[in-house]
């Protein structure tokens, strides 16, 4: 039988897992850094919960669990799909982090003191066609404040998104809309029913271009009229406060429009403020395909490299009322760990020494040196050194190849002669130098 993993699903081997808890540890430390703190929640969660917060397309793509037991006793196969399924499985896969939160709010509303801060690094799952970039299963880094309207909080979110990007050395782009100003377009158009629609179709605009777009906008039932009044958007240019002005002028009687322009204008006011090394820019296109999208939303796209987004997130008020607790707005982002993973990875920035399993090696000459070895390891790993000491009394040629292979910088010989004198006999692997120290300078060594 030929061993393999499902399409969409990878193995990751000690080298990559390195790469990625250095991925996971440069976004954690920024999300303590701004006070947030880590929850967890379980991978599989009720379909009651999942269905109906992505949109239609997102509703496809959730993973669905078979119940246990008979469960196909008195189901009549011949029914709709769409009636069968609720029958035989009532359980799924979480789709992404953020409506787990808001179950997690809601059912533990006296556990918690709003406004909440909270972070997630766990795996999500679709069940989408795998391609570059694209997985089944995927590491989603979120971080989330609920509780509170305030636009402070989407500040605090660009600069979250500013300084993970910095630590890890990759130039971005971030984009910012709000859900309003799309909202305030469909009524703009005489389409203020098809706000789904034409958020789905534009957020789209990047990969398919214009055309397709509105190709799409056609099948979605909107007429040539309607999709001619959205040409204004597209041509805006210059400046975000500059498209601002013209937005407000288009939105002069239009409330949910104003209010979403006003909102934008309040951000990129604070923005302002604070010095960022990141690109941002206002990207009224941009749409966010999913429907509990309520403000602000944003996307980041890394440069050089031909990936898609690496960061999302926004504003949503009306979440938590789903699940009986309304009045609670939320805002979050969520980076994307696998994506970002490939962005180092194609631009060569995860750091050389990553995939180093140990400092030092011992040699093993049999059982006459071995307790000396075991004695000067346990000392080295007190002081923080990550030491092995190998397993097997083997020829010398396999566990050099063994300590090459492995990249240990350090090897550590131990015989009569060492032992006699309480000393060690170490060989420098890069440079190839090898000398005879004490325990005291051996550690002065690996600490350098």
């Amino acid at each position: 039988m030929k061993c393999s993993i499902p399409k969409g699903t990878r193995d990751f081997l000690p080298t990559e897992m390195a790469r990625r808890n250095y991925i996971f540890d440069n976004i954690r430390e920024v999300f303590l850094a701004f006070a947030f703190e880590p929850i967890e929640t379980p991978s599989i969660e009720n379909l009651s919960t999942l269905m109906g917060k992505y949109g239609e397309e997102g509703d496809k793509l959730l993973f669905k669990v078979l119940n246990s037991g008979d469960f196909m006793d008195g189901v009549d196969f011949n029914q709709d799909y769409h009636k069968v399924a609720p029958k035989i499985c009532d359980r799924g896969l979480r789709y992404d982090l953020t409506v787990p939160f808001a179950r997690f709010v809601v059912q533990h509303r006296d556990q918690i003191a709003l406004p909440f801060r909270r972070y997630q690094l766990q795996p999500v799952w679709r069940a989408d066609r795998p391609q570059k970039g694209r997985y089944r299963e995927f590491y989603q880094c979120d971080a989330d404040m609920i509780g509170s309207t305030s636009l402070l909080n989407e500040l605090e979110l660009v600069q979250m998104i500013d300084a993970v990007f910095q630590k890890l050395d990759i130039e971005v782009t971030l984009k910012i809309n709000n859900r309003k100003v799309l909202a305030g377009i469909a009524d703009h158009i005489g389409a203020p029913d098809k706000l789904v629609d034409i958020t789905v179709a534009i957020d789209k605009l990047d990969k398919i271009g214009l055309d397709n777009v509105r190709e799409e906008l056609r099948e979605r039932g909107l007429d040539e009229d309607q999709i001619k009044a959205l040409d204004p958007v597209f041509e805006l240019s210059g400046n975000a406060h500059e498209k601002l002005e013209q937005l407000a002028r288009l939105f002069a009687h239009n409330e949910v429009g104003t209010k979403g322009v006003e909102e934008l204008k309040e951000l990129f006011g604070y923005v302002e403020l604070v010095q960022l090394k990141c690109h941002v820019e206002l990207d009224l296109t941009l749409a966010r395909g999913l429907n509990y999208y309520t403000g602000a939303i944003f996307e980041v796209k890394a440069h050089h490299v031909s990936i898609g987004s690496i960061c999302g997130g926004g504003r949503y008020d009306n979440l938590t009322g789903i699940f009986g607790m309304p009045g609670v707005s939320g805002v979050g982002i969520s980076f994307g760990a696998d994506r970002i993973y490939d962005v180092l990875t194609e631009l060569n920035k995860f750091p050389a020494n990553l995939g180093q399993s140990a400092q030092a090696i011992f040699i093993n000459f049999g059982a006459e040196s071995l307790p000396y070895c075991i004695k000067c390891a346990a000392q080295l790993r007190a002081a923080g050194i990550s030491t092995l000491v190998y397993p097997d009394a083997a020829k010398m040629k396999k566990q050099m190849d063994y300590a090459n292979k492995n990249h240990i910088p350090f090897v550590v010989f131990v015989g009569e002669t060492e032992i006699a004198a309480n000393t060690l006999t170490v060989k420098n692997m890069t440079s190839g130098e090898q000398k005879t120290v004490t325990m005291e300078e051996l550690l002065e060594m690996l600490r350098a």
